[in-house]
Formats: structure tokens, C-alpha cells, sequence
């Protein structure tokens, strides 16, 4: 394959320039789609775009068993140099390169196989519900294994190291809504405060307990009450909370703490609250044999000594709702160590682009491995 991707390179290099250059947010990724598909049909591929939403798949050879790789293709919304902007700083410009270089690199080697390979480029990952369209478009039902990955900062894995598992925790977002009315700041006994409901609400978050070998947090985010008259006491506020816990029964359990939390405040200020979930991202299920054929596609793409342990991470990716909703899917990520500064959503994120290389033989040879595991395991039964 070192032939191969040393042709694919500048190839590589272009693509990922044009990707990072054009970033569009979660469900808008309009001209990232129709990019992808010119640039793979003019490869001699027959990308499908999805019914739903932007984002699209393409196979590679046909029958069975079938074996995916995914990535997601959306930007984030944020700040940089004072002005607020699509930005790719979580790495999908590079998830994206890998997964269209994977395509490239199969082709390149023209090699036969028997068996599925199909690349899904997905939506709307950063709002963690991109991952639950691609699920109703159907395209994983027929799956027996699925592939990720997702470069990493330094503090997680140094450069040109990777590992074979990534273990995201789960994350909640629930926005709230105090409903009430607005008094006159003389007169306090003839309203409620939402501010004093909502710090209510912030101090009962911390009696929340679980399990303290498992790490959780619960936090309110964002708060907004009242206008630009101060002798005005706000009788409506809204609010965000961020929950977030490193295994999905201990998610379950922070949620009905917060719901108890709620109710609590509801009864003790006589108020109304509404609460409602607008993002939930499940933790980490990884499969075993998923994640020992990646970890014979990094020593085979780069060596025993540049294989590290999988990596536990705070952080959340919608990517794990494919196992969780798909129980019989095989499924781990590749964390890729490309000496990543000075973090994941940092607006001014920067990593070494050599190592989406590196990142493409992995990815390639994993997927060939798994269709070759499959069919060993059919033989042998």
C-alpha cells in the first residue's frame, strides 16, 4: 500500500485543502455533499445521496458480509478573529479526507475481494442527531461491521500514535424555561424570581450523586433572565443544562436526578418549568472483535511500537448510537495521534496533515481485514 499512497498523496492533500477551506454546519452541508459526490463519480464510483438529509454513502464491491467506515462532514459555528463563522475545528475536514482517500486507495490497489465496503459521510454530527438520520435512512441494518474515527489532541495521544478504541462518554442537553411574571423590584412578594429559581436549580444540581468511581458532571451552561431595565424582577428565564457521565446507565440515572431537581423547584418557588431534551449522545459500546482488527490494520500501517491504549474521553460523538441502536453492529473508532494543539474545538486548531495519510492505511487495511475476519469465522462455524 506505500506505492500506492505515496501516488494518493498530493491527491490527499488537495482534497483536504478544499474541505477545510469550505466548512458548512451540521445540516447545511450542502456543497460538501455535492463536492464529494462530483469529485467520486468522476472517480468512476456511485455515490447515493441520502433521501433525508445532505450526506450520501458509497459501496465498494457486492454481497456479503458488509463492512462500513464512517465520517462525519459537518463544521462548527464559532468565533474566530472576532467574527462568527463555519470552522472545522473538530477534525471532520480530516475525517472526510481519510474516508474519501480509503475510496481512493481501494482503487488504487484494484484489489479483489468478496464482499461489501460501504464509506458513509454523515451529517449533522457536532448536534449529535446526525448519526440518528443516517440510522432511519437504512443504511446500516445490513451492516456487520462499522468504523470510525476521530483525530485526538496531544494530551490524549502524541503524535503518529494511534489507538484502536475510543471510549466517549455520553452527554444530555436539556433546555428550560421558567414561566412566570414580572414584578416591581419594591414589591417582590407579588412575583417569583426566576434568577432565585434558577439558583435554586444550580444548587440542588450539585446534591446529584452517583457512583464515584464513574466520572459525571452536571452543570448549568447558560442562563438568561430579565431585559435592560434593572428595577424589574424577571419572572421568566431560560436556561441550559450540560449533563454528561462516561456510561449510559449512569447517564440514565443523572437524568432522573435532574427531573428531581426540577420538580423540586417547581413545588418549592410555585412556578412553572418546562424542560426539554435537545441533544443526547450515548457513551462508547465498543466491540471487542472491532477493536482487535484495528488494532491489527495500526501495526500493520505503523507498527507495534505507535500502538497505544484505547482512550477514555470526556468528549461525546453521536457515532456510538449506531451500536447502541444496532445491538448486532461490530463497531470501534480510531483515535489518530497527529500532534493535534491546542484542542478539539479550539478556533484556532492545528495538526499535522501527513498523518490523515497514515490514518487512510489504517482505515483501509481495517476494512479488508474485517471482510477477511467475516469470512474465516463463516468457514471454521
Amino acid at each position: 500500500m506505500k506505492e500506492e499512497l505515496d501516488y494518493l498523496r498530493p491527491r490527499l492533500m488537495e482534497i483536504f485543502t478544499y474541505l477545510h477551506a469550505h466548512p458548512e454546519i451540521s445540516w447545511h452541508e450542502v456543497e460538501t455533499t455535492n463536492y464529494i459526490v462530483e469529485l467520486l463519480t468522476q472517480e468512476g464510483f456511485s455515490p447515493i445521496r441520502f433521501k433525508h438529509s445532505t450526506g450520501l454513502y458509497v459501496d465498494v464491491g457486492n454481497g456479503n458480509p458488509k463492512v462500513g467506515l464512517r465520517t462525519d462532514i459537518d463544521a462548527l459555528w464559532q468565533e474566530v478573529d472576532g467574527h462568527f463563522r463555519a470552522n472545522h475545528s473538530c477534525g471532520h475536514d480530516g475525517h472526510m479526507t481519510m474516508a474519501i482517500g480509503t475510496l481512493l486507495l481501494l482503487k488504487e490497489l484494484k484489489q479483489s475481494f468478496n464482499g461489501t465496503i460501504r464509506i458513509i459521510f454523515q451529517p449533522a454530527e457536532e448536534k449529535g442527531t446526525g448519526a440518528l438520520s443516517v440510522l432511519e435512512e437504512g443504511v446500516i441494518d445490513d451492516l456487520d461491521y462499522l468504523f470510525g474515527v476521530h483525530l485526538r489532541p496531544v494530551h490524549e495521544l502524541e503524535d503518529g500514535t494511534y489507538c484502536a478504541a475510543l471510549y466517549h462518554g455520553a452527554s444530555r442537553l436539556l433546555e428550560g424555561e421558567i414561566i412566570g411574571e414580572d414584578a416591581h423590584a419594591a414589591r417582590p412578594h407579588l412575583g417569583v424570581n426566576a434568577i432565585e429559581v434558577g439558583a435554586t436549580i444550580i444548587e440542588d444540581l450539585r446534591t446529584i450523586h452517583t457512583d464515584p468511581m464513574i466520572p459525571v458532571s452536571v452543570k448549568m451552561t447558560k442562563f438568561h433572565a430579565g431585559g435592560e431595565s434593572g428595577n424589574i424582577i424577571p419572572g421568566n428565564a431560560s436556561f441550559t443544562i450540560d449533563i454528561r457521565a462516561q456510561q449510559n446507565n449512569v447517564m440514565d440515572d443523572l437524568a432522573q436526578g435532574v427531573k428531581r431537581v426540577i420538580d423540586s423547584s417547581k413545588i418549592l418557588h410555585k412556578v412553572q418549568i418546562e424542560l426539554r431534551t435537545v441533544a443526547n449522545i450515548v457513551a462508547a459500546e465498543v466491540d471487542t472483535s472491532a477493536q482487535y482488527i484495528m488494532e491489527q490494520a495500526i501495526i500493520q500501517a505503523a507498527g507495534l511500537s505507535n500502538l497505544r491504549k484505547p482512550v477514555h474521553t470526556p468528549g461525546g460523538e453521536d457515532f456510538h448510537h449506531y451500536a447502541v441502536q444496532r445491538p448486532h453492529l461490530k463497531t470501534t473508532m480510531l483515535g489518530l495521534g497527529c500532534g493535534l494543539t491546542p484542542g478539539l474545538h479550539h478556533p484556532k486548531m492545528k495538526f499535522k496533515q501527513a498523518r490523515l495519510v497514515t490514518g487512510v492505511e489504517i482505515l483501509t487495511r481495517a476494512v479488508l481485514l474485517a471482510l477477511e475476519s467475516r469470512h474465516i469465522k463463516e468457514a471454521s462455524a
